[in-house]
């Protein structure tokens, strides 16, 4: 830690170059005396002409502004429906008071002419962001504007969370952004290009819908462009190389127009910078979402049935990667507009690890060396329409494609009571179409109706094969061991089909009030083959022959609901309380006969939201959600998940029971800039799906039963966030705690599992000066379960610099430091990385120059931990090298 100690150093240094400031607050009021909330309020240093501070008032009326000593300022005050005040300030070394009376406007307000942008400004549920404000010239990509940004932020894995919640939909120019992701978005709009940032709270996509539904958790951004760009073809191309042949290509286009636009994105690398990971499609949802989910039903249909190996945090031996994306919207006519996307990506990885298993019920620990050659295509595709002709009528369609070409070949050389070497191969071609329609009408004031209705259909076939001396079920199996070698497969075949539809009516019964009648039906079906074959070595298949080496199951599930939700607002308060009655029948078919699961069901669900300011609420949330699994979960016959794995379904499962309660609270105050969130879960499951395993060394044979105990999980997460003029401090703390059972060789044992994460943060944002962020993450994981007990911590120190010199260059620099350890002292390692771009670029020129360096530390590996009811692992992941590339980029 004592590398640690000139960073310190430097940081205090770029803070000692702030000039002596001073305070200077009031209160702006009307001319009756009463103070008026969210009132604008700037200063404008009359050396220079340029803004210099600005704030908003709070819920009295009060005002603060920072000011630099020993400067004069004109200090003006504005707000919607009254005269702007201005006066003149000299600074001195004391903090000093001046209020301010607005007296009610007479002309129009759009006579007044505002020669200064404020920074922030609130217009009813929406905060509109005027990013020259905060920025400091360093900036490339959207990212780096979000992160200056009070109560924004961008994840680890790329998406934007506003006050704690994930936005769900990013637009430019109000047209959609790759409509289901806002990774996209954030990794390759220019900075340069920004001129505001849109965040619309409280959003719902469909206008007629305000207000009837509950929209506090949806929030969307929408980019506005700088003037230039509004009209024409602007973007980037990117090119870079080094030794050894890496390279690198971004090239970038975007068009906007009143109406039409088009955004076209690649990215061709072989440096580890992964533009859309496994991980980006799993998640890219296309907007599309099951009527179901959101009335008190789950109905699970699988998806990824290979379970591909992740890298860790983009990190692997070797990467290649190709990356197209395509985006556009049209504007038919007033009223009618059509979007939509195509994205392809290709990754190929290398991915090595050594891995020591050590299985918690007989203590047999497996030590393997495990090399993954990865080949995955990606593939998404979307058209959306919406037709709109009046504030009446509203009718959406959308269909949205996914499908994948995965293939993994693995090498394991395992050691635990016996020596193998494995071969394993993994490939699938999966297709999934979801389509939605959607009708939103209303008849009068007092009366809407909505129509929403979604078909999927998804066809998987994953293929399985391993290659082993020494194969673990041969009493399971009737092989033929006259064999040089076990060589298994296993093809298997998922189909679905499934259908969503629901019908909602809404009756105003006051402006505060509101009544939901809902009728709807969710229909899935699946059809589930498998078999498992034996290839001899004279080429010949050997199937294996009987029920249990076998699967041709169906599986329907059948929901018919109704429900009632009565929605009325009483002071802060607004209530929405509903019942919804379910006719649940899931039947699964296989081996000749039928096994069915017949429900009725009455499930309640509670919101309550107390807006304890504008900008502040504590929202309540109890749901009842009683959630069917998928058929692979049924199908009787063995399946192979790994060499020493294998799986046999339960076709008597039953449908479990989730009691689930939240409590979120928000607060952002626009006066000190304070950003506060929490957030409290507690899930409690009646009938779990559980893991029943029956385990023999290495090997083990899985399967599902409901549990006979109930088990229970807790989270809670919190995030306080502040900026001190020129400084902005961070800290954020997560906690999850479970309590689950598991059925191991025949007995039910209970594990319990807490993890904790914590971060603080320090970070500048100078306009003239270099700019530092210092933070420092704590992680620990701890893991019972009665016969064992494991903790694990991770401290993570980071640091992130960027400064802008000699008016053509820029320097950023990113560093991690991981030291990894456990509580039992048998595990203490330690690695980091370090990666840096020094850039060159004339001022109004567009060509710009640079070096790039990644992973300039040379660490040659990192280490993770898991840890479950079966067995806790320690393994080791092999990286990249350092590279260096010379880049140079063109703006178009």
């Amino acid at each position: 830690m004592r590398t640690f100690l000139p960073i310190f150093w430097a940081f205090f240094a770029v803070l000692s170059l702030q000039a002596q400031e001073i305070t200077l607050t009031g209160q702006v009021s009307d001319s009756t005396g009463l103070g008026i909330d969210m009132a604008n309020v700037i200063a404008i240093n009359q050396a220079t002409d340029g803004l210099e501070s600005f704030g908003i008032t709070n819920h009295k009326g009060v005002y603060k502004l920072n000011l630099k000593s020993g400067q004069t300022y004109t200090v003006k005050v504005s707000y919607l429906g009254f005269s702007p005040a201005s006066f003149p300030f000299t600074a001195g070394v004391q903090d000093a008071k001046r209020d301010v009376t607005l007296e009610a406007q007479v002309e129009d307000l759009d006579e007044v002419e505002l020669v200064y942008e404020m920074p922030v400004q609130v217009k009813g549920d929406t905060l509109v962001y005027n990013t020259d404000s905060f920025v400091s010239g360093t900036e490339k990509k959207l990212k780096d504007v979000l992160e200056n940004l009070p109560g924004v932020e961008v994840n680890d894995d790329g998406q934007i969370e506003v006050e704690g919640k994930a936005v769900t939909k990013v637009m430019v120019e109000g047209k959609e952004f790759f409509d289901g992701d806002s990774k996209l978005a954030v990794e390759n709009i220019p900075a340069n290009a920004l001129s505001k940032v849109e965040v619309l709270r409280n959003h719902n996509e469909v206008a007629q819908m305000k207000g009837l539904t509950n929209d506090d958790d949806n929030v969307a951004l929408n980019i506005r462009l700088k003037e230039g760009k509004k009209k024409f073809w602007f973007g980037e191309l990117t090119l870079g190389a080094g030794p050894d042949g890496r390279y690198l290509a971004h090239p970038k286009v975007f068009y906007y127009s009143p109406k039409f636009s088009l955004n076209l994105l690649t990215d061709l690398n072989n440096v580890g910078e992964v533009p859309f990971t496994r991980r980006d499609y799993r998640n890219f949802t296309g907007g599309m979402r099951s009527v179901g989910s959101r009335t008190g039903s789950s109905i699970n249909t699988g998806g990824d049935a290979l379970g591909l190996a992740t890298m860790q945090n983009n990190r692997a031996k070797d990467i290649d990667t190709k990356f197209g994306a395509l985006n556009f919207s049209y504007e038919i006519q007033k009223g009618w507009d059509i979007s939509g996307y195509g994205i392809y990506s290709y990754t190929g990885t290398l991915m090595e690890s050594a891995r020591e298993t050590t299985f918690i019920n007989d203590g047999v620990t497996e030590n393997a060396a495990t090399r993954t050659d990865q080949t995955v295509h990606l593939g998404l595709a979307k058209f959306s329409s919406i037709y709109k002709p009046n504030d009446n009528l509203q009718l959406d369609y959308d269909i949205f494609l996914k499908a994948s070409d995965d293939h993994e070949d693995i090498e394991v050389l395992t050691v635990s009571d016996i020596t193998d070497q494995v071969e394993e191969t993994q490939a699938q071609k999966p297709i999934s179409v979801n389509q939605n329609m959607n009708l939103y009408y209303t008849l009068n004031e007092k009366n809407v109706f909505a129509v929403e209705s979604r078909y999927l259909h998804q066809d998987e076939d994953p293929f399985y094969n391993a290659i082993r001396e020494e194969f673990a079920f041969t009493e399971l199996f009737p092989v033929d061991e006259d064999q040089s070698v076990y060589d298994m497969s296993q093809n298997k075949r998922i189909v679905t089909n499934k259908v969503d539809a629901k019908v909602d009516y809404y009756y105003l019964l006051t402006p505060k009030s509101s009544l939901n009648l809902s009728l709807g039906t969710v229909q899935s079906n699946q059809n589930f083959d498998s078999n498992i074959y034996q290839m001899l070595d004279n080429g010949n298949e050997f199937s294996m022959v009987g029920d249990e080496f076998g699967n041709r199951v169906n599986y329907h599930v059948s929901d018919i609901f109704s429900g009632v939700h009565y929605k009325w607002v009483s002071g802060i308060f607004t209530f929405n309380p509903g019942l919804i009655l379910h006719q649940f029948d899931a039947k699964n078919t296989q081996l000749g006969t039928t096994v069915h699961d017949k429900k009725t069901a009455l499930l309640p669900d509670l919101y309550i939201n107390a807006q304890l300011e504008k900008s502040e609420n504590l929202r309540f949330n109890y749901r009842v959600t009683r959630t069917f699994t998928d058929i692979n979960k049924f199908a009787e016959g063995y399946v192979l998940n790994s060499y020493n794995s294998t799986y046999r379904g339960n076709r008597e499962l039953e449908s479990a029971l989730n009691h689930n309660l939240s409590l979120n609270f928000f607060s952002f105050n626009m006066f000190n800039f304070t950003n506060i969130f929490g957030n409290i879960t507690y899930t409690k499951r009646i009938d779990a799906l559980k893991n029943g395993t029956i385990q023999e060394g290495i090997n083990r044979v899985g399967t599902t039963l409901n549990s006979n105990f109930d088990d229970e999980s807790l989270s809670a997460s919190g995030r306080y966030e502040r900026i001190f003029g020129k400084i902005k401090g961070s800290a954020r703390a997560n906690m999850s705690w479970s309590s689950t059972y598991n059925n191991i060789n025949g007995e039910w044992n209970t594990s319990e599992s807490l993890t904790q994460n914590y971060t603080v943060s320090l970070a500048t944002n100078f306009r003239d000066k270099p700019n530092l962020e210092m933070g420092y993450r704590y992680t620990a994981n701890d893991f019972e379960n009665g016969r064992t007990q494991s903790t694990f911590y991770t401290q993570r120190p980071f640091v992130r610099f960027d400064a802008a010199f000699l008016k053509s260059f820029i320097f950023t620099a990113d560093y991690d430091y991981y030291k990894y350890t456990d509580k039992a002292e048998t595990v203490d390692n330690s690695w980091s990385f370090l990666k840096a771009d020094l850039t060159y670029q004339k001022k109004d020129s567009r060509w710009e120059f640079g070096v790039k360096g990644t992973n300039l530390l040379n660490t040659g590996s990192l280490n993770q931990n898991s840890t479950n009811e079966l067995y806790f692992t320690n393994q080791r992941y092999f990286v990249q090298p350092r590279y260096v590339l010379f880049t140079v980029k063109y703006d178009l």
